[in-house]
C-alpha cells in the first residue's frame, strides 16, 4: 500500500544545522537534571521543565508542554546511566512496548522518572520498565494531586550497532 496521491516523502539532509548525522552533539538534549536514587537495577531521576527549553516554543506555542518523545528519552537516559557499569559499549533504545501517556508536564513542573531492569538477556540487551510522574507545584488548586502519572511503558536497551563500510 503506497502513500495517497499528492503525499511525498521527504528525506533529511546529511547535515542538519551544521551538525553531521554521525555527530553525537547533533540535536542532543540532556534530560536528567538530578538523580534521586541509584541502584544496580533501579534509578530514579528528575527533569525540571523550564520555559527556557527551546522545544517548548513549538510544542505548543499557546500551551507549552514537555513532548512525549522527551519523556521517553528521559527514561532512556536514566536507563543508560543505570546500566553504564554493565554495558560494554553505548546503549541505545531498541524497542518500546505498552507505552501510555497521562498528564502533561508544563514549565515550572518536573518529571520524575523511575526505571528498573526487568530482564538481563545476557547479550548486552536489557528489558526495562519505566514510569514518569509529574511533580507539580504544591500550591496548586485545593484537592489537586501534586503528582500524577505522565508516562509508563516497557522498553529495551541494546548495544549500538556499528556498520563497516
Amino acid at each position: 500500500m503506497g502513500l495517497p496521491a499528492g503525499v511525498g516523502v521527504r528525506t533529511l539532509p546529511d547535515s542538519i544545522g551544521g551538525a553531521g548525522v554521525g555527530d553525537r552533539s547533533a540535536l542532543k538534549f540532556e534530560l536528567i537534571d538530578r538523580v534521586v536514587l541509584e541502584e544496580p537495577d533501579h534509578l530514579v531521576a528528575v527533569k525540571y521543565v523550564s520555559r527556557a527549553e527551546e522545544y517548548l516554543g513549538d510544542h505548543f506555542p499557546t500551551f507549552p508542554v514537555l513532548p512525549g518523545v522527551m519523556m521517553v528519552e528521559a527514561m532512556v537516559q536514566a536507563a543508560r546511566r543505570m546500566l553504564s557499569s554493565r554495558a560494554s559499549g553505548r546503549l541505545v533504545l531498541g524497542e518500546v512496548r505498552a507505552l501510555k501517556f497521562g498528564s502533561f508536564v508544563r514549565p515550572g513542573e518536573a518529571l520524575e522518572v523511575d526505571v528498573r531492569v526487568s530482564k538481563d538477556h545476557g547479550d548486552g540487551t536489557f528489558q526495562c520498565r519505566g514510569s514518569g510522574r509529574v511533580i507539580r507545584n504544591a500550591s496548586g488548586p485545593a484537592g489537586s494531586d501534586p503528582s500524577e502519572a505522565a508516562v509508563s511503558g516497557r522498553f529495551t536497551m541494546r548495544p549500538l550497532r556499528t556498520t563497516t563500510a
